[in-house]
């Protein structure tokens, strides 16, 4: 798939940059092991941030091919596989703010699966770059709803976002879709397919979200690597259609 130059990363303070990191050459990619618990989300034993990991880790500068970059949100409720879709795309050292959970935090937050020992509680960021022409900037949200004005912040700048979905409990995704709406970004949605989740078709999934006719929808294995890089070229290519048709 051939990116549009057009597309560009937006800055936190309205401006746009475009390929920021560009440098020559390109190191090897960096290679790593991904812990995931049942959930989808990576648990605590998965792969950290460590100041010793990340001196030996290989740094890989964006491509010289490159011609455009743009930041991308991945969005939805606690424990719908953010962090696991990142870190499985990334081809980059990924950053997660992975944090135990707290029995003060279970009180204010929406129940999970009690496999789920970790959460994030600020942002997760990777990179990837598609067909050796775009560079995608992932910035994972938060799935609590006390950290929406931290969400709101992460959300300045995006050119679009993929809002992962669980069917096991579809109501936990209304806010972040809600906000995405709220906030006027374009999205598609990528439903997370979990060992145990019942099968559903298409058209009672986009009733059940009350989604628009142009908006995306694909089902996706957060933990597996092509299925998740689809994801995002559904939504890029949705992107590059909706300014196509502005412009």
């Amino acid at each position: 798939m051939r990116a549009s130059s057009e597309i560009s990363m937006a800055g936190t303070d309205g401006t746009t940059q475009k390929n920021p990191t560009a440098r020559q050459g390109d190191a090897d990619r960096t290679t790593r092991t991904d812990h995931t618990n049942e959930t989808g989300e990576t648990d605590e034993t998965g792969d950290t941030d460590d100041m010793d990991d990340m001196d030996d880790t290989p740094v890989m500068y964006v491509q010289s091919s490159v011609a455009g970059a743009a930041k991308i949100l991945v969005v939805g409720p606690m424990g719908v596989g953010k962090t696991t879709l990142i870190g499985t795309v990334s081809e980059i050292k990924p950053l997660s703010t992975e944090a135990t959970m707290s029995q003060a935090g279970a009180r204010l937050d929406t129940k999970v699966r009690p496999s789920k020992t970790t959460t994030t509680v600020a942002l997760d960021f990777g990179r990837i770059t598609l067909g050796g022409e775009l560079v995608l900037y992932l910035f994972g949200t938060p799935g609590q709803q006390r950290f929406l004005p931290a969400w709101k912040d992460l959300a300045r700048g995006a050119l679009g976002a993929l809002a992962l979905v669980d069917t096991r409990d579809l109501e936990a995704s209304f806010d972040a879709i809600g906000h995405l709406e709220d906030l006027d970004v374009p999205f598609s949605v990528a439903v997370n397919a979990f060992p145990d989740s019942k099968p559903h078709s298409e058209d009672d999934l986009r009733s059940a979200l009350d989604l628009l006719p142009h908006t995306p929808l694909v089902i996706c294995d957060a933990r597996e690597h092509q299925s998740s890089v689809k994801a995002l070229i559904s939504l890029v290519s949705h992107l590059i259609e909706t300014l196509t048709e502005a412009s």
